[in-house]
């Protein structure tokens, strides 16, 4: 049963894909408590960025209930569900996603051209849109130089890294998911990137759900759930 302090309560979902047989996720529970930094852990093709994208209304399960923020968002249409993400979750993707032809600081602020809940966030302790996504990305450790001067087609990976988070984290929404964001890490980097991570976490009192199948950064956590012990799909 939903708790009203839970970001996250998905009870009984089932999930699959369009002409499979198969049950893709056939999750029985999952809570996130708000605030809470949860490490999601499985294999690769197990169905982690699925359960994402049902969490995040990307993709609609076939039953079950998804609530967010306490809000079941398979009820919205849409709109409404876009909007609702747009909202009240950060989303960093496994491979960023960010727009190329836009420069560093205006790929930070975009989500707040599609919610002002998260510009009013903002303007509410910040002068401007541009001085908090600055300040966002020296958090991050990113270089002045890199992100006063180049497009983010123009950044490394690791650099990427730093302003895809900086991009979820603008206007505190009250959850952020994280899909494989430090695979192209080495160990020491992970550690260190979480670590910022974290720092800005204390700050916006935001929730984490992060998915990677390394477990070796389990520990780091408040908790970690293995995706196969809560995943009772047949594929």
């Amino acid at each position: 049963m939903a708790k009203a302090d839970n970001i996250i309560d998905l009870d009984d979902v089932r999930f699959a894909y369009p002409a499979q047989q198969d049950l893709t996720l056939n999750i029985k529970h999952l809570s996130l408590a708000a605030g809470e930094r949860v490490f999601l852990y499985g294999p690769s093709g197990s169905g982690k960025s699925t359960l994402l994208s049902v969490i995040a209304a990307i993709l609609k399960p076939d039953a079950g209930s998804v609530q967010v923020n306490g809000t079941d968002v398979h009820a919205l249409n849409g709109a409404a569900s876009d909007q609702f993400r747009a909202d009240n979750i950060g989303l960093v993707f496994q491979q960023f996603n960010l727009l190329p032809f836009m420069s560093v600081v205006d790929n930070v602020t975009l989500p707040c051209r599609f919610s002002s809940t998260r510009r009013d966030a903002v303007l509410s302790s910040a002068s401007t849109l541009r001085a908090e996504a600055e300040r966002l990305l020296t958090a991050m450790q990113l270089p002045e130089a890199l992100f006063k001067s180049r497009k983010s087609i123009q950044l490394s990976v690791g650099q990427q890294q730093r302003v895809a988070v900086a991009r979820a984290l603008i206007g505190q929404p009250p959850l952020l998911i994280a899909d494989e964001p430090t695979s192209s890490l080495d160990t020491q980097a992970r550690v260190a990137f979480l670590e910022l991570l974290f720092a800005e976490l204390d700050r916006s009192q935001s929730g984490l759900l992060f998915v990677s199948h390394d477990e070796s950064l389990k520990s780091l956590f408040d908790r970690s759930i293995s995706l196969a012990e809560i995943n009772h799909a047949t594929a």
